[in-house]
């Protein structure tokens, strides 16, 4: 398996981490509650989020690292579509 992480800076980071998996839960297993979530994408792939009060914290988990990074692009994609009102800032992926 491979990870990586990333924390994105936001005040908003909850309404955020609630958006996506409420967004992904008609497709998968997800669970979630105000600062945490996982969503299990396959059996090799699963996205898990924390919220602090001032930045989402995300870490990605795949097969091999072009999983991860193909899977970590879906969640970020999805995530700015989210935050079109406040353009987010996200650091580098980064090895968990």
């Amino acid at each position: 398996m491979s990870a990586i992480q990333t924390d994105i800076p936001t005040d908003e980071a909850s309404r955020y981490l609630q958006q996506l998996c409420k967004h992904w839960s008609h497709k998968f297993a997800v669970t979630f509650t105000l600062t945490e979530g996982r969503v299990p994408f396959s059996e090799n792939a699963v996205c898990t989020m924390s919220a602090t009060a001032d930045a989402l914290k995300l870490r990605v988990e795949a097969a091999n690292d072009a999983d991860a990074a193909r899977m970590a692009e879906v969640v970020i994609n999805h995530l700015q579509r989210f935050a079109f009102r406040a353009p987010l800032v996200v650091p580098d992926w980064r090895a968990a």
